[in-house]
């Protein structure tokens, strides 16, 4: 396996991901940004932001399967959410562990929340996209 995840001691432990990755592979995967589209390309979950992170993370496993990855070998992840607000968090990780366990794993590597005002249609509440790195 390509990533070692890390909490540093002195840094706050959470939950939802490990501070530091440390990657030792030959191979950058860089995902785009996932939505929460179907493979016929039609929304998943409107207005339920739990569903929408869910699709987000299985389209991003399924991405990753394409090239030989899983999230065992995710670096890094960014979030892109909708009008973020810290009251929408228990659907956030409510959304991330749907999403696990469909796959077997919790996907913990280093992460980045970001608010915005909109994303690429009306429908998407939540953007997922990551970079990986295989040997």
């Amino acid at each position: 396996m390509a990533i070692t995840l890390v909490n540093p001691s002195g840094l706050p432990e959470i939950d939802a991901y490990r501070q530091v990755s440390i990657a030792t592979g030959s191979k950058l995967v860089f995902i785009a940004g996932q939505v929460s589209w179907d493979v016929g390309g039609v929304t998943v979950g409107a207005d339920d932001l739990a569903a929408q992170v869910e699709q987000c993370y299985l389209n991003v496993a399924t991405a990753l399967a394409e090239v030989g990855a899983s999230f065992a070998d995710v670096a890094k992840l960014t979030v892109y959410v909708v009008d973020w607000s810290p009251e929408k968090m228990p659907q956030l990780l409510e959304g991330i562990s749907r999403a696990a366990a469909k796959l077997g794993s919790t996907p913990v590597p280093p992460a980045t929340l970001l608010g915005v005002a909109a994303l690429d249609v009306p429908d998407h509440l939540v953007e997922l996209e990551a970079t990986a790195v295989i040997d």
